[in-house]
């Protein structure tokens, strides 16, 4: 690293601070520009000797760079070791990958906004993290997953009634989260929907009981229990964009309007093409995709 004077064609000496290093892929010395300081006459009228100032300035930036290129020692001793025997002390530090894009998605800011003014006195931020992690990298119950939650580096002051509970809470929010989610990936993961696909699953529950919402229908898995149905909109990348939960006697092809609508005119996707199968693509269906208005208009 070196203060760099360049003269010009006018006779004028400009200063920068410059960098040096080799460049690996085309196997020759480079440099890059740290500072740019200006006209070294223009200089003249803000410092005594500018030329000296800067050299200290080099000087300060070596230091920093020397700090940064040193390596880092840790120190460790018998007693700091974990028992690889006892899976109750193991911790996933993998999880920090999705614990990126959580963030990334705000949905951290999302929840303590909404729950700033309300009176449950659980965290639902660090019980919807403890519910994300866990489905993402060892899917099971509310129940396992809260037993298991110490294996991630976050807050565990919370009970299994505390996740119940908090369920309500995110059912109460959930329309509103998926429009954030939507806006947060758009701005950062840059949403394809030129494309957009569908396509309805259901959930059967072991019980043979039925209400309102959970009732019998086709299962997708020949199963004579009730169960739920779900339809899911994906963009052209596999992203899901939102979903809705239908009674399980509900047909497939009546559960396309209702999610279709709410994405023309919550998340505004602008023009898009609809791709489904054939039990999905009715002729009433095809006139709703074609007519639907959008946030702003047709």
């Amino acid at each position: 690293m070196h203060l760099r004077k360049t003269k010009t064609s006018k006779g004028r000496i400009y200063l920068a601070i410059v960098d040096s290093y080799y460049d690996k892929q085309r196997k020759m010395s480079r440099s890059k520009t740290v500072e740019s300081l200006g006209y070294l006459d223009e200089l003249e009228k803000l410092y005594d000797d500018p030329i000296a100032h800067f050299q200290k300035r080099v000087e300060e930036l070596k230091i920093e760079k020397n700090a940064m290129q040193a390596p880092i020692n840790f120190t460790f001793y018998p007693s700091d070791r974990l028992c690889t025997d006892d899976t109750s002390l193991r911790k996933n530090f993998g999880y920090a990958a999705l614990s990126k894009i959580y963030h990334e998605l705000e949905i951290d800011k999302f929840l303590i906004n909404r729950q700033r003014h309300s009176k449950e006195k659980f965290d639902a931020n660090t019980i919807m993290k403890m519910l994300v992690y866990s489905r993402l990298l060892s899917p099971a119950s509310k129940k396992s997953s809260f037993d298991n939650r110490e294996q991630f580096f976050e807050k565990t002051d919370y009970s299994l009634d505390d996740v119940y509970r908090c369920l309500s809470f995110f059912a109460k929010h959930k329309e509103n989260l998926q429009v954030w989610m939507n806006d947060k990936i758009k701005e950062n993961y840059h949403r394809d929907t030129s494309l957009i696909y569908y396509d309805v699953t259901n959930y059967y529950f072991e019980t043979d009981n039925q209400n309102d919402f959970l009732r019998k229908g086709v299962s997708k898995e020949h199963r004579p229990n009730p169960i739920v149905q779900m339809g899911l909109f994906m963009d052209n990348n596999g992203i899901p964009i939102t979903y809705e939960l239908f009674a399980g006697n509900t047909n497939d092809c009546l559960t396309y309007r209702p999610n279709f609508g709410r994405i023309k005119k919550e998340f505004d996707l602008g023009r898009v093409i609809s791709v489904a199968d054939k039990g999905m693509t009715t002729g009433d269906n095809i006139w709703y995709t074609i007519n639907t208005p959008t946030k702003d208009g047709y």
